[in-house]
């Protein structure tokens, strides 16, 4: 929708694509202080993509795509030549030298890059307060957190400062912080997007998500970005699959879901919309998905296995700070000098603490009692949702447990805060396609998030269904 708009506005002159960019980053330059949504700015390069696009409009070449959609690109996937930071100090001076698959496809369907978003340290976080650049806040309300671990992408999507965010999903990290900030966050199916050009954290589970304020809107991205990648061996393509019968459409919703913990206004929301389905015709089905209850305890060994392989490489001598200056500035004598010095004092707690873990599940003795163990419950969690996809053909749930909580409410309590994530992660076990949909406010005003499951690989019937209940929510932003 706002895709389409923009487009009809610049063909037809309303304004010209530079002076929408630079009024963007005007904006962004006045909000961003509050908000900490943007870690670095692509103002050259946006303008410079601006100009190309204003004449090719003066010599009447067709728009792109994604002519004049301005992104928001989360700062743990690379940008060709602009700092890519992952939120964490080990890589504070590190410059892209290469574009992510999914930012080339942007670029060459005339997308315009505006800045880089703000994140938890690799990713690792609920909340967005684990970032080496401050916290980001909650468009709602300053004092509440925005949802991690793609929250300045969320952030910058609900104010309007960019039209499309792209974020990464590992347990919940694009649809979580969707939920907080009231907008559209959608997490494709395992491989329906290249992976080649993020940061890695958890391999098995990182998908790149996108957010937008509409689903059409993503649904367009998608539609550019996915595919299969000779750089991305896990990519794959995806089922072009026709449109749903609405009306004769099914819907599981998991006892699971609505358990001791779950914030009243939260699950009344989500009721009432479910009787407002049956009212339209939609058949509603009970459903179990009995191993709900381990998909964080799985998740919470299975990913801290993969981060503590995938963050052994930066250790500064490939990537970061120039290692004659670490040299110089830290004192550093030996090879172990340089690991405890360096990933020491640049790694956050957080980061440490997950390191740490896998470091240990993944040695002798626990291997087997714990990582193996939790792949065995990961293939049974992933059956559970095929056997319930024999009876409905979506699964509907709330996205959050709570809507956004204050910042620094949950810092002390790990545990805490890993169940922001108890309604999302099993989607990233089972590889499956979701996306949440800004609901209702809560009684202080801040977003409420449902949550639509698919099958793997039917991503676009997801979307079908939910631009067809966006338009019975009618979400007032």
């Amino acid at each position: 929708m706002i895709i389409e708009n923009i487009q009809n506005d610049l063909k037809n002159k309303v304004y010209s694509c530079v002076d929408m960019v630079k009024q963007r980053f005007d904006v962004i330059l006045k909000e961003n202080a509050n908000l900490n949504a943007f870690i670095s700015m692509c103002r050259d390069e946006a303008i410079k993509t601006a100009e190309h696009i204003d004449q090719d409009i003066k010599n009447d070449i067709p728009l792109k795509p994604l002519s004049g959609v301005l992104f928001g690109i989360k700062d743990n996937i690379l940008v060709k030549d602009t700092i890519t930071t992952a939120g964490s100090k080990i890589l504070e001076d590190y410059i892209a030298p290469y574009d992510a698959t999914v930012v080339k496809k942007i670029k060459d369907a005339g997308g315009i890059i505006i800045g880089k978003t703000n994140l938890d340290e690799f990713a690792m976080g609920s909340s967005n307060e684990t970032s080496a650049f401050g916290n980001c806040h909650n468009p709602y309300k300053l004092d509440k957190v925005p949802g991690g671990s793609s929250g300045g992408s969320a952030v910058a999507v609900s104010k309007e400062l960019v039209h499309i965010g792209l974020g990464s999903d590992t347990a919940g990290s694009v649809r979580q912080p969707a939920s907080f900030c009231g907008v559209v966050g959608f997490k494709p199916s395992y491989g329906a997007i290249s992976r080649f050009g993020l940061i890695a954290m958890s391999s098995s589970l990182d998908v790149i998500g996108i957010l937008s304020k509409y689903v059409s809107d993503c649904e367009k991205v998608f539609q550019v970005v996915c595919g299969k990648d000779k750089m991305d061996s896990t990519s794959t393509d995806i089922l072009s699959v026709l449109p749903n019968n609405i009306p004769n459409v099914s819907i599981g919703i998991p006892k699971e879901y609505f358990v001791s913990g779950i914030n009243e206004e939260v699950e009344k929301s989500v009721r009432d919309f479910i009787t407002s389905l049956k009212n339209a015709g939609f058949r509603i089905k009970e459903i179990s998905l009995p191993h709900t209850e381990y998909s964080l305890p799985t998740y919470h060994i299975i990913m801290p296995a993969e981060v503590s392989a995938n963050l052994a490489r930066f250790d500064n001598i490939r990537y970061g700070t120039d290692f004659h200056q670490l040299q110089m500035s830290l004192g550093i004598e030996n090879l172990n000098d340089l690991y405890y010095k360096t990933r020491g004092a640049k790694f956050g707690r957080e980061v440490k603490r997950r390191i740490l873990i896998g470091t240990y599940v993944l040695s002798k003795g626990y291997y087997d009692a714990y990582y193996i163990k939790a792949q065995k419950v990961r293939t049974l969690i992933s059956q559970d949702f095929e056997n319930a996809f024999k009876e409905v053909d979506f699964i509907l749930t709330p996205t959050s447990p709570t809507t956004a909580f204050n910042i620094g409410e949950k810092n002390q309590d790990p545990v805490a805060m890993y169940l922001s994530d108890m309604f999302t992660v099993s989607a990233n076990l089972a590889g499956l396609p979701a996306v949440s949909l800004p609901l209702a406010k809560d009684l202080e005003g801040l977003p409420i998030g449902l949550q639509i499951i698919g099958k793997r690989n039917e991503d676009f019937k997801v979307f079908d269904l939910a631009k067809n209940l966006e338009k019975l929510i009618n979400f007032s932003f």
